[in-house]
């Protein structure tokens, strides 16, 4: 699809300041422009771009002064960046317009299926399904019998919804996410392991995203819990039991035992690891590649494997590295003993 400037402008309220019938059909960054894209600038780092670019509209600032002449049309706003943004979102739900349930879907005659929505080829819907209005679920996803999703959804090719999930509405699912997969929970029996029959659930609120191959086991008993505007990374594992408060971000490698409970605005890096039964209180956050064996206070800042205060970590990290010379200096002053 082709966009004029002016018809940009009047999306975002921008003032134009060259050709407004000039026409874009693509995005570009502004070091990368072409002909027929369009790009932003908003960090000064980049503004030699702008003389330089072949993009044919450039997003910038109200208060951008121009040290030359410009081949682009320009679109004047108060935010660059927040501007874009508001059209990559257009664009993105520009994409995800298709409607419809394509002929080599299986969709139970018991599933309920609101307005607008899109299930695509491959796709196997099971009994007593209800999918909300507007969602969109891209082939070879499985939903299993008696699961809810809630309207606006955008669920992305090969996720597996196992039976009895709750998905609220406004959630992303990414390629290969597994919801309600059986608990880790075996029982000792002499030399080998009884399973233990994980007869719960995964509910997600409103808004949540999940990355690509994020794995959600459902509860031994009763749910695993995924909080509204929870953002989980790719290749998370969330176990049985877990409770994921509001507004928590989880990155990548992340592995949270079960039935451990998380708080509200919570900032996790990549590769932890949490060991089950925790409480982690509100607004904590937690480094990269620490290992969390404890309860957490609201507010802790922590990293290290096992984790503590990361004020103390930092300074012990700096004899951490001087260990090799510091014992080396302890065997010289034996010697001269």
């Amino acid at each position: 699809m082709e966009f004029s400037a002016q018809q940009i402008a009047d999306m975002l309220g921008a003032r134009i300041e060259g050709d407004p019938q000039v026409k874009v059909h693509n995005l570009s960054k502004i070091e990368e422009g072409k002909e027929g894209t369009l790009s932003f600038l908003a960090n000064p780092q980049y503004t030699r771009y702008l003389y330089d670019t072949e993009a044919s509209i450039v997003i910038v600032n109200q208060d951008l002064a121009l040290e030359k002449a410009v081949k682009a049309t320009l679109l004047r706003v108060e935010d660059a960046y927040a501007a874009f943004a508001q059209l990559l979102e257009a664009y993105n739900q520009n994409r995800h317009q298709k409607t419809g349930v394509h002929p080599q879907a299986s969709v139970s005659e018991s599933a309920t299926i609101g307005t607008d929505v899109y299930i695509g080829a491959g796709c196997v819907i099971d009994d007593h399904v209800t999918i909300g209005a507007h969602t969109k679920i891209y082939p070879n996803t499985y939903v299993g019998a008696h699961s809810q999703i809630g309207d606006e959804c955008l669920i992305y090719s090969g996720v597996q919804l196992y039976d009895q999930s709750v998905i609220g509405s406004k959630v992303t699912l990414h390629a290969g996410v597994v919801i309600g997969s059986d608990g880790f929970g075996f029982a000792p029996q002499g030399e080998s392991y009884d399973k233990v029959a994980q007869i719960g659930n995964v509910i997600i609120e409103d808004g949540v995203e999940i990355g690509a191959n994020t794995s959600i086991d459902r509860a031994t008993l009763g749910s695993t819990i995924i909080r509204r505007g929870v953002k989980l990374d790719n290749l998370i594992q969330v176990a049985h039991n877990v409770e994921i408060g509001e507004n928590t971000v989880i990155a990548s490698q992340t592995g949270i035992a079960g039935s451990t409970k998380i708080g509200k605005n919570v900032m996790i890096g990549g590769q932890v690891g949490m060991v089950g039964h925790l409480t982690i209180g509100n607004n904590v956050k937690i480094a990269a590649q620490s290992g969390i064996a404890g309860d957490l206070p609201e507010g802790a800042i922590v990293q290290g494997s096992p984790a503590f205060p990361i004020g103390d970590y930092k300074k012990s990290y700096v004899y951490f590295r001087k260990l090799p010379q510091m014992a080396k200096d302890i065997d010289q002053l034996k010697n001269q003993a």
